[in-house]
């Protein structure tokens, strides 16, 4: 047995155990982080992407089968799916986590999206408020390495300048903007975690267009650098090392998280605090197979609530000609959003939503112009009328993609398969799922928005996909409250059952909003590193 003896034992080595352990080895805290995945060679990883036939999210990032994941192509392989509709979000288990193949988008949430309950009599508030975390959405904005513009709060009140200047504007941004003038669709250039200029030892922004799944030359950021940066600070990193059971005594407290490797060695990782930091399938996937005499329902489940509330941000895709070139394919797959739809009294009735406009042109509905040629040749084009239309289509791609606000429900969850284990034995997630008719309201705003932008800019050949896409965003699950009986977590990320456990990630937020959830992820890692600072501080005093 292979035991591991540290201060804080972390599991998950993504954005939220890396920021995590970097703070706690800063102040001498031994550090251990468990991880299921491997490192990632970058060089490699660009080579499988661009030898794949399809460039999904997952392409440059094979699944081994002790690290397995679910895969764009095939939402059947790691979940089992039990309905009614199909949870489309994956992730990657890797060292830094599913950042290798996040876009980089750095909203913070609303004030009013810490209210949604008080506000709006829909789903929950949460235990803390916006002015409360504010502070660390700053400090993980500097930690990022965050691009935007300073004197645009987007809603979001600010106390402090972003770290790097906006990436620039594509040409298709400022036609957008000119052409939306005056018409209450309000363009603004989107905080991204990608540097405009060289940064920390990393170069600015090439331009490849392929953030989703790659950044060739690492000017955005993904959560790997953060772990390189805590391993030279002194915390240790057991990659290859999945963890498999969360070890309890008969007075509840966390006393050793088990894991397996692939060589069929076991081990045990000890320390005074545990920390969960696994994603918001993993984690209560996890929870739920660590059941004893004393928690029969697995850690931290008494109240039953562990995988609970399963949110997402449903998407409407939509494309269309634009009426003039606006030279697509170039820069960040996004620079640009309309943000002004992300709050309001709709929020009563229906989903609100931000819209992404994005620079990849018709790549994600179709393949863009990867499958361009091909398409106009099967229509019977040939020669320099192929050539012509191809250039003129082209360079006039429009996409839109409105991400959409998903109440909490609790019969949408994470649960464990009765039949399917991976190859330690472990239940894979069953993932019960339904879109919900607050957010299917907020779709149908979505087409309509995307249908008076499209207006705006004279586009013809309009389409609109006929389901929702998912945005990669899994939320909910081991969510924040401070009533035992209906959360899992307190306001401090401490889990009601276990006074030395905490859990960290997207599976803690009450509810969903609109904005991409990393960046709050990094705010409440910041956080709760303050906290164990100043607590484990505490405890070694004389």
């Amino acid at each position: 047995m292979n035991e591991i003896d540290v201060d804080v034992a972390i599991v998950g080595a993504g954005i939220a155990g890396a920021l995590l352990a970097k703070r706690l080895a800063e102040a001498g805290v031994r550090v251990g982080l468990l991880e299921a995945g491997s490192r990632i060679d970058r060089a490699e990883a660009l080579r499988r992407f661009a030898a794949a036939a399809a460039k999904t999210p997952e392409s440059p990032y094979p699944a081994a089968p002790e690290a397995d994941h679910p895969l764009t192509l095939d939402l059947d392989h790691w979940y089992r799916q039990a309905g009614p509709d199909k949870f489309k979000s994956t992730y990657l288990k890797a060292v830094g986590g599913t950042t290798w193949h996040w876009l980089g988008t750095c909203l913070r949430y609303l004030p009013n999206d810490f209210r949604l309950q008080s506000l709006y009599g829909q789903g929950v508030d949460w235990p803390i408020d916006y002015a409360e975390l504010e502070p660390f959405y700053l400090d993980a904005e500097r930690e990022l390495g965050v691009a935007g513009v300073s004197s645009e709060s987007l809603g979001s009140p600010r106390s402090g300048d972003f770290p790097l200047p906006p990436v620039a504007a594509t040409y298709l941004d400022q036609v957008f903007a000119r052409r939306l003038q005056g018409s209450g669709f309000e363009v603004r250039a989107t905080p991204q975690a990608r540097n405009s200029v060289a940064h920390d030892g990393r170069p600015s922004c090439c331009g490849s267009a392929s953030c989703i799944p790659l950044c060739p030359v690492g000017a955005k950021y993904d959560a790997s650098m953060t772990v390189a940066k805590a391993e030279r600070l002194g915390a240790a990193l057991h990659d290859r090392a999945t963890a498999t059971s969360v070890e309890t005594t008969a007075n509840n407290r966390v006393s050793g998280i088990a894991f397996r490797r692939p060589d069929g060695s076991a081990g045990r990782m000890r320390g005074q605090l545990y920390v969960l930091a696994a994603h918001a399938v993993e984690t209560p996937r996890l929870l739920l197979h660590s059941r004893s005499e004393h928690n029969p329902n697995g850690a931290a489940n008494s109240s039953d609530q562990v995988g609970r509330h399963l949110m997402d941000h449903p998407i409407q895709l939509s494309w269309a000609l634009a009426d003039e070139p606006v030279w697509p394919y170039r820069g960040p797959i996004s620079t640009s959003g309309i943000e002004n739809l992300r709050d309001g009294a709709v929020r009563k009735g229906r989903a609100s939503l931000r819209i992404q406009i994005s620079n990849d042109g018709w790549n994600w509905p179709n393949g863009g112009a990867w499958t361009l040629a091909r398409n106009l040749a099967q229509a019977g084009l040939r020669g320099q009328a192929l050539r012509r239309t191809a250039a003129d289509q082209a360079s006039r791609h429009i996409q839109l993609a409105a991400l959409v606000e998903q109440l909490p429900e609790a019969n949408n969850r994470v649960a464990l398969d009765s039949h399917d284990k991976d190859v330690y034995g472990v239940p894979l997630p069953r993932i019960h799922y339904a879109v919900g008719e607050y957010a299917k309201r907020g779709l149908a705003a979505a087409q309509e928005a995307h249908d008076a932008i499209f207006a705006q800019l004279g586009a013809s050949a309009v389409q609109h996909r006929s389901t929702f896409e998912g945005a990669g965003h899994i939320i909910g699950t081991c969510r924040m409250g401070d009533d035992a009986a209906h959360s899992v977590v307190d306001r401090h990320l401490r889990c009601h059952d276990h006074a030395n456990l905490y859990l960290l990630g997207s599976a803690v937020f009450p509810t969903a909003g609109t904005a991409n959830p990393t960046l709050t992820i990094a705010a409440l890692s910041l956080r709760l590193a303050a906290r164990l600072r100043m607590l484990l501080a505490r405890s070694a005093r004389p």
